[in-house]
Order: C-alpha cells, then sequence, then structure tokens
C-alpha cells in the first residue's frame, strides 16, 4: 500500500469512527432516559401519588404517542434532507431539541408528572428524528462489503459509550446521593452533555452526501420538493418491491424489540424487582451487547444477513414466554442478559440490510420510511402492552402478547429476496452516479 492510499484508509478509518461515536454518545438517552433510570424514577417517585399500574400505563401512552408524531415526520424530513443536502444539519437540529429535553429533566420532582411527559416526548422525538439522518449517511460512508460490520461497530459502540454513563450514573444514584434523588435527576444532565459532546466528531468529519433535485428540479420549496419525492417513490413502490417487503417485516419484529427496551423496567418494577437490580441488569444488558453486536456483524458472513436476523427473533420469542414467569431478581438478570445476546445485532443486521437495498442518492428518503416503520412499530408495542395491562391488571400477560411480533417477523421475512432487492439498488447506484 502506497502512501497516497494509506492516507486514503486512514481517512476513511476516522470518518467511519466519528460516524459510530454518534451512537456511543446518543445511547446514553436510550439506556439511562429511555431505559433504566427515568421509568423506574417515574414509577418510584415522580408518579408515586397515582394509583395502580398507571404509572406502567402513562408510560406506555408517552411513547406510543411520541413514537406516531416521529413516523409522521420521518419520510417527509428524509425527503427534505436528500433534496437539500443538509442531512447533518438537520441531524444537528432535533439532537438539539432532545438534549435540551434531556438537561431539564434535572429539576423534575415529586408529582411532576406531566412536565416529566412531556420532557420526555421531546427527548424521543428529538433522538428518533436524528437518527433518520444518522442512519442515511451509512450507505454513504460503507460499501457493501463493509456495511454489516460498520453497522455492527456502531452498535457496539452505542452499547458500549451507553453502558459506561449508565455505569457512572449507577455510582451517581447508589454510592454518592443514595438518600436523595440528586443522583437521579444529575444523571439526566450527564446524558445531555454526554449527547452533546459525542455529536461533535460526526459534525466535523463525516461528509454531507451531495444534494439530489433529480425529477423534480432546484428552487422548489424543500417541503413541497418532500411531498413530490415521497409520491415518486409510492408510484414506483412495485420497482422495490423486495424492500418494501422488508419493511414491513420490520415494522412488525421492531415493534417487539423496541417495546422491550422502552417497558422492560417498569415492568421489573411493577412486579416488585428494586431499583439495583433492574438497572444493574440493564447494565448487563449493555456490556453483552458489545461483543453480540459485532459477532453478530461476522456471524451474518457465514450464515447470511436475513438468517441472522431471524435467528434472534426467534430467541427473543422464547425469551417473552421466560418473562411471564419472571418473580425474582436473578430472573430479571437472565432475561437482561439473553435480551443483550440479540438486540443489537439483529437492529444492526437489519439496518445494514436496508441500506444495502435502498438506492444512495435517496437514502435519507428511504431510510425516513424505515424510520416509520420503526417509529409505527413502536407505537402498537406499547400500546398493547399498556391496553393488555390495562384490562388485566397486570403486565404479566402484556409480555406474553409480544411474541406474535416476532413470530410474525420470522414469517414475513421469508418471503424477502434480498438478492434482488440489492441487484435492484445497485443498478440505481450506477445509474446516478453516471449522472454526476
Amino acid at each position: 500500500m502506497n502512501r497516497a492510499e494509506s492516507v486514503k484508509t486512514f481517512v476513511h478509518r476516522q470518518i467511519i469512527n466519528a460516524w459510530c461515536l454518534y451512537d456511543w454518545g446518543s445511547s446514553a438517552f436510550s439506556t439511562t432516559v429511555e431505559a433504566a433510570v427515568l421509568p423506574v424514577f417515574f414509577e418510584k417517585v415522580i408518579g408515586a401519588q397515582l394509583t395502580g399500574n398507571l404509572p406502567t400505563v402513562y408510560w406506555g401512552y408517552t411513547n406510543s404517542i411520541a413514537l406516531l408524531v416521529s413516523a409522521l415526520l420521518a419520510p417527509v424530513l428524509g425527503g427534505i434532507a436528500d433534496y437539500m443536502g443538509r442531512k447533518k444539519r438537520l441531524l444537528a437540529t432535533f439532537a438539539a431539541i432532545g438534549i435540551f429535553a434531556t438537561a431539564l429533566l434535572t429539576f423534575m420532582d415529586t408529582g411532576m408528572v406531566w412536565p416529566t411527559l412531556i420532557l420526555f416526548f421531546m427527548g424521543t422525538v428529538g433522538l428518533a428524528a436524528s437518527y433518520i439522518f444518522y442512519d442515511a449517511l451509512l450507505p454513504h460512508i460503507a460499501d457493501e462489503n463493509e456495511i454489516d460490520f460498520v453497522s455492527s461497530k456502531g452498535y457496539a459502540l452505542g452499547y458500549l459509550g451507553g453502558g459506561i454513563l449508565l455505569a457512572v450514573n449507577i455510582v451517581m444514584i447508589m454510592v454518592i446521593w443514595p438518600e436523595s434523588t440528586l443522583g437521579t435527576r444529575l444523571s439526566f444532565l450527564t446524558v445531555a452533555i454526554w449527547w452533546a459532546v459525542f455529536m461533535l466528531p460526526l459534525l466535523r468529519r463525516v461528509p454531507e452526501p451531495p444534494a439530489n433535485t433529480e425529477g423534480i428540479g432546484a428552487g422548489v420549496n424543500p417541503v413541497r420538493a418532500s411531498f413530490q419525492r415521497i409520491g415518486q417513490t409510492l408510484g414506483e413502490i412495485r420497482k422495490y418491491g423486495e424492500l418494501f417487503k422488508f419493511l414491513v417485516a420490520f415494522w412488525i419484529y421492531n415493534d417487539g424489540i423496541g417495546t422491550v427496551i422502552k417497558m422492560a423496567t417498569i415492568y421489573g418494577a411493577e412486579i416488585g424487582i428494586g431499583m439495583i437490580d433492574l438497572i444493574g441488569a440493564l447494565l448487563l444488558t449493555q456490556f453483552v451487547g458489545i461483543p453480540f453486536s459485532l459477532l453478530f456483524g461476522k456471524f451474518s458472513h457465514k450464515l447470511g444477513t436475513k438468517r441472522s436476523i431471524m435467528v434472534g427473533l426467534g430467541w427473543y420469542a422464547l425469551l417473552m414466554v421466560g418473562g411471564f414467569f419472571m418473580s425474582q431478581p436473578w430472573h430479571f438478570w437472565a432475561l437482561a442478559f439473553g435480551v443483550g445476546m440479540v438486540q443489537g445485532g439483529t437492529q444492526a443486521l437489519s439496518r445494514s440490510l436496508f441500506g444495502v437495498m435502498a438506492p444512495k442518492a435517496r437514502s435519507a428518503e428511504f431510510f425516513g420510511f424505515y424510520d416509520v416503520s420503526s417509529k409505527f412499530a413502536g407505537i402498537a408495542g406499547p400500546l398493547l402492552f399498556s391496553v393488555v395491562g390495562q384490562l388485566m391488571g397486570t403486565s404479566r400477560l402484556s409480555i406474553v402478547s409480544l411474541m406474535v411480533f416476532f413470530v410474525g417477523g420470522i414469517i414475513l421475512l421469508t418471503r424477502v429476496n434480498e438478492k434482488e432487492g440489492i441487484r435492484i439498488a445497485t443498478e440505481e447506484n450506477a445509474r446516478a452516479a453516471a449522472l454526476v
């Protein structure tokens, strides 16, 4: 390798690492705010005056509403980003909304139910919208041969970054300020800072893909251009049939994955498992997820990306059965370990498989549809969880009900011809390159 090639390889690695660091930073919101600390804090402190399992129910409904708003925004925002060539700027804008809302959670305390839910809503929408543009950058920085590994590396670093900060937060809550809520509330401020700091490398080093005005022309209002592009895409749905079949499958099974992430700790708190065990087990999930996410990325080269996803979904279905019988702290630890084995891998491979079936010039638009599938799926899961829990007076059957998403996802994946989807995207990429 000559000097020019060495420099090119070094720069490429720097771009990949900068992209992955956004996962490292933003995952702190997923771990501390969405999954570990805020759900328990909301159940035990903020919503302490609510009766029965109302904190769990309100938490589930808020998740569903936030994801509905994110889903409705996703394809429009994706189309705007492609047309204007501003994926990074829009990522920073929505991340800033989430970071600001997260920082304000520091001031929440007993009885402040609705302000907390509103800030959580804003943080969730900010994070979800930022991921549209983050994911859309992936096909531009990684080629087909490395995209599985790069996507898996992003998830692995997300687990590591989110896990490290969660460990710091646990020390703050359990050791430094064990007799007050100060450690818990300050943990939300650390998440906001962590997220902001590790967004900077992406903004500095990852190149902005060029604008794509093909078929619309320059000078059109970006929102109007976005809707025109969405109309074109829907009109070509038969052309991208395999891609959209995958989206439907992803819609179904990611529902289950997202619901497990968002509802596990508040479910554990409801059945009497203590905060130390709940947060500690989720920390275990983070660190188990690091090697297993990378293993899934390598495993996919032998078994195939789609089949590897299906293996992970089958494991998830078995875990839901175990969740029904959970009663002791060690049960929750075992469930957390099992989830860590497949959570990051299935999501990373889903993102990379979609990435190689989507044309690069319209990556933000197509990842907007991907995000729609993700968020509409996230609406149904927490909603089903909450409705079943409210009707039955307990959330045990809510856990079992999630099996339908994993089994349904496996069945639908068997109908996806990913090789045909990749072929169509490759032809589109070649055509777009020839026009440049």
